[in-house]
């Protein structure tokens, strides 16, 4: 089984931190693999073990026309050569990722908006498992359980590494969050001995937070420090010019890429909550850069790329 490579952990140098005196580490997992970045392969791990185990060819998922969750699908069954297919939110458009997931072999199917609004209803499934009985289902963003399970590794990366910066110990986690998946991956991984902040990449009518403790009820361990904070500027996928002109000076003062769906959203919240004072000087944070460069290509026109 592939697994995720080490991602560096490196400390941002940027004023406002500087002003705060609170120091900001960002795990790079968008290093990790040129295609299969970020998150996702974390998320995916657990998931294909459980494929392999019931001896299926491939996996089945779901995502809309940008999916990060579906481009490293699609990518991860190409070089590993098993089978995949996508259900896809909306009626069929051609966007970069869902050119490359044609590239990459995927069978797309596309649901519309209200067939994809139905994902989470009693059987769903069952059509799409007959289609394809040899497939694994896989739920949007690789989502549940065994996708937090599988995302608990990443403290280890991080805890490898705190020396390196002289650190012996940090005092939370902050992430970009759309499913709730790695947030509650990290909380099950922490049990308590550290908060993990969740920037919410979506509205809070996405059900994040209902989906975070489904997990960790799930797992049977219930002891997890959390705290979900909006920063979806309106709406899922909802940029504004304040936001591409933060990411823009930001890559200019850190050399670090962001995207303005996740990694974006997520440093410019944690930059409004660090000016508001909510962490006290000499604080330490490990930022996750959860990956997801891919999107940026749907914003050719919008955001000022170095």
């Amino acid at each position: 089984m592939f697994l995720p490579a080490q991602a560096p952990l490196e400390l941002l140098q940027l004023d406002w931190l500087t002003a705060a005196n609170v120091e900001v580490a960002i795990l790079r997992l968008d290093q990790i693999d040129p295609l299969i970045s970020g998150n996702k392969w974390f998320k995916l791990v657990e998931h294909l073990k459980a494929a392999d185990r019931t001896g299926a060819e491939g996996i089945i998922s779901l995502g809309g026309a940008h999916s990060n969750h579906l481009h490293a699908l699609a990518a991860a069954g190409k070089r590993l050569g098993f089978k995949t297919a996508g259900l896809l939110r909306g009626h069929p458009q051609q966007t970069p990722t869902v050119a490359d997931l044609q590239a990459y072999g995927m069978h797309l199917h596309w649901l519309g908006y209200g067939g994809y609004r139905a994902r989470h209803d009693p059987g769903f499934w069952e059509p799409w498992q007959a289609r394809y009985p040899t497939l694994h289902a896989v739920p949007e963003g690789g989502g549940g359980l065994a996708g937090a399970l599988g995302c608990a590794a990443i403290k280890a990366q991080a805890d490898a590494q705190l020396s390196h910066l002289g650190w012996n110990d940090y005092h939370g986690w902050w992430l970009a969050c759309g499913t709730g998946t790695t947030l509650a991956g990290l909380a099950l991984a922490e049990a308590g001995a550290h908060p993990v902040y969740g920037a919410l990449a979506v509205p809070e009518d996405h059900g994040v937070a209902a989906q975070v403790e489904s997990i960790l009820q799930e797992s049977g361990r219930r002891r997890a420090d959390y705290e979900l904070i909006d920063a979806s500027r309106g709406g899922f996928a909802k940029v504004d010019s304040a936001l591409l002109a933060f990411i823009a000076q930001t890559e200019l003062d850190s050399g670090v890429p962001l995207e303005p769906l996740y990694t974006g959203k997520a440093l410019l919240a944690l930059k409004q909550q660090v000016e508001a004072g909510k962490f006290a000087s000499g604080t330490r944070l490990v930022f996750v850069h959860t990956g997801g460069l891919q999107g940026r290509r749907g914003f050719p026109h919008n955001l000022p790329l170095s």
